[in-house]
């Protein structure tokens, strides 16, 4: 493939990555504050809804395996993106509860079936074994990139549409400032689509094994059985639960810090722009060494933040010092999505069962979908104040320490490879 299309297929798989979860997640992490208030939603309401598209994902995300060994990314990815864009006309008329969960079960299937497995496949395939870390941060740290992008367009829109300082923020001004922002990431996902369709090549980018797969259902729910397969799945699992932690970050400077929703929906903003910084560079130096070496301390970073969070240590001191371990909780959550499935390579997973590896690991891996938001709903309740969030974060430490002897064991399992 020559430079130019090689280019253009990492900025539409980029592009893709991030549009297709725009709506049903990145809208919430970045706006959830004022989602919250539009929609007369509690973060236990919103946690139910995402945990309907979980269970629908879940089942996706098995399936997708087998489907993106068979079919071209080109298709799969176009066709999802496209289900997924006409979900958003539902969500613009600002629906009932009820409505929104049946449409976050619906995103479970568009955004995860045709889509997932065939993603990751296809970033596998765009670099070599020399350089997955790189492949695969380049994808999440420009999926981020766009993600802030996205958040600083939608962050404007809240300072076009709001009234100036001292002015009442009215019901009113916070739905129709809502649905111009999900109109707009509406449109974004069918044009995203359109430049998938267009840039992505016609068949797949062959590896140097041009062998013909033939799926073996024996074989694929053999990967289940494997150590370095659980461990993998368990890293996945522990990593994304950080992720989905995420989505309190904002609310976390509305209702402890006491910012404005304009101030929180900000500082959501700021937190994505580290993603790049984050996924790019250490998946830059995990190809100087090794991924799954640099996901332990990314771990152990996870861990400190959450304990100090949790336990307080900063709450008597200045605000901009808990300001910079959301900073660091941050970077050790964005490190670890730029490389956990940089480590596919490592484990030495033939290039032909990729789809179906993915959606092995991605049933377990990915679980956080169903219970995290739930489980952040429930611990937040409807009016959660600083007490709320502390005894959030001290219950997740015990996550990262999860993951962190997952990382261990599995390089432990792909030692004798």
């Amino acid at each position: 493939m020559q430079t130019k299309n090689k280019g253009m297929s990492m900025v539409a798989l980029i592009l893709a990555g991030e549009a297709i979860f725009l709506l049903p997640f990145i809208q919430m992490r970045i706006f959830k504050p004022v989602i919250r208030e539009a929609f007369l939603i509690t973060d236990a309401q919103i946690g139910e809804a995402q945990a309907l598209y979980g269970v629908t994902a879940l089942l996706s995300y098995f399936f997708g395996g087998f489907i993106a060994d068979k079919w071209e990314p080109k298709k799969l990815l176009s066709i999802s993106l496209f289900l997924t864009a006409i979900g958003g006309f539902s969500m613009v008329l600002i629906p009932s509860i009820f409505t929104l969960k049946i449409l976050y079960a619906f995103w479970g299937f568009s955004t995860i079936l045709l889509f997932w497995a065939s993603l990751i496949k296809a970033t596998r395939q765009w670099g070599n074994k020399h350089n997955q870390g790189l492949s695969f941060g380049l994808l999440d740290g420009g999926r981020g990139f766009f993600a802030a992008l996205i958040g600083l367009f939608g962050a404007s829109i809240l300072t076009y549409f709001f009234p100036e300082k001292g002015l009442e923020v009215t019901y009113s001004n916070k739905v129709e400032t809502l649905q111009f922002i999900i109109g707009a990431n509406t449109i974004i996902v069918f044009l995203v689509a359109l430049l998938v369709w267009k840039a992505l090549p016609k068949d797949p980018i062959q590896f140097e094994t041009g062998t013909a797969f033939h799926f073996d259902f024996k074989t694929a729910f053999s990967l289940m059985k494997k150590k370095k397969v659980i461990f993998h799945s368990l890293i996945i699992f522990c990593a994304y639960s950080s992720y989905k932690l995420t989505e309190v970050y904002g609310t976390y400077a509305k209702d402890v810090w006491k910012y404005s929703l304009e101030e929180a929906t900000y500082f959501a903003v700021f937190i994505q722009l580290l993603r790049p910084i984050a996924a790019i560079l250490v998946g830059w130096i995990a190809d100087k060494y090794i991924p799954s070496k640099i996901i332990i301390p990314s771990f152990a970073v996870l861990i400190v933040t959450s304990t100090i969070l949790g336990f307080g240590f900063f709450n008597t001191q200045a605000v901009f010092l808990s300001f910079l371990v959301f900073i660091f909780m941050a970077l050790g959550t964005y490190s670890l999505r730029g490389l956990y499935f940089a480590i596919i390579e490592e484990a030495k997973t033939p290039i032909q069962m990729t789809g179906t590896l993915v959606g092995v690991i991605s049933v377990a891996g990915f679980t956080p979908d169903i219970f995290m938001s739930l489980f952040m709903g429930y611990m937040l309740g409807e009016n959660p104040t600083l007490i709320e969030y502390q005894h959030l974060f001290t219950t997740f430490t015990i996550i990262p320490i999860i993951g962190l002897l997952a990382a261990l064991g599995f390089r432990k399992s792909i030692s004798k490879l």
